[in-house]
């Protein structure tokens, strides 16, 4: 019998393979030929699946969506049954930072996306935009229950807070990556600024 194809499984593959080159090389230097070479494909398999290059790293850019989120949401299925919202953000910021392989890979190419968003019209800047307003509100949403369980001032602004935080966290992502900053003094720095957020501290 013919062989079952796993057409997840192969584009998973294809899409690591951009991952590899895409840091190696630099997001700016990936063309579908090099990601086949690089998987041990053929260029018409490549194209069967992401159809053209803007296709291909679109896909990519979703994909560190989607790996990001699942490691936090691994991270927060470890805290203890009753988590409260600080430890869910605190669970963001240990996930955030670029302290390991997979992390400092996520915030290099997410800042490449980045830039070539505002240049690159196969990578328009609303497609960079959306996975961080995902996010966002998702902060915000932690706020408000954090202030319904009377972990946070019931005056607390959800929407001010969470940008200032998610502005923390992206400022304090890149002082790690360049060296700037260690990975524990940034999250140290994090977790002082959450703290300040308890009821009765201004």
């Amino acid at each position: 019998m013919p062989k079952t194809v796993d057409h997840d499984e192969r584009r998973s593959m294809i899409l690591g393979a951009f991952v590899t080159l895409a840091v190696r090389d630099g997001l700016h230097a990936v063309s579908m030929r090099s990601v086949a070479a690089e998987a041990g494909i053929s260029l018409r398999l490549v194209q069967y699946y992401f159809k053209t290059k803007a296709g291909l790293m679109q896909s990519g850019l979703a994909m560190l969506e989607n790996v990001s989120n699942e490691r936090w949401e691994k991270r927060v299925l470890s805290l203890p049954e009753a988590s409260t919202a600080k430890e869910t953000l605190r669970a963001l910021f240990a996930e955030a930072l670029p302290t390991d392989r997979q992390r400092r890979e996520f915030h290099l190419l997410w800042t490449a996306y980045a830039v070539l968003g505002q240049t690159d019209p196969e990578i328009p800047n609303h497609m960079v935009v959306a996975g961080p307003s995902r996010l966002l509100q998702r902060v915000v949403s932690l706020f408000r229950q954090g202030k319904a369980l009377g972990e946070f001032d019931i005056e607390l602004d959800a929407d001010s807070e969470a940008a200032v935080l998610l502005g923390l966290i992206h400022g304090l992502s890149t002082a790690v990556m360049i060296g700037l900053q260690s990975g524990d003094a940034a999250m140290e720095l994090l977790t002082c600024h959450l703290d300040r957020l308890d009821v009765g501290k201004k």
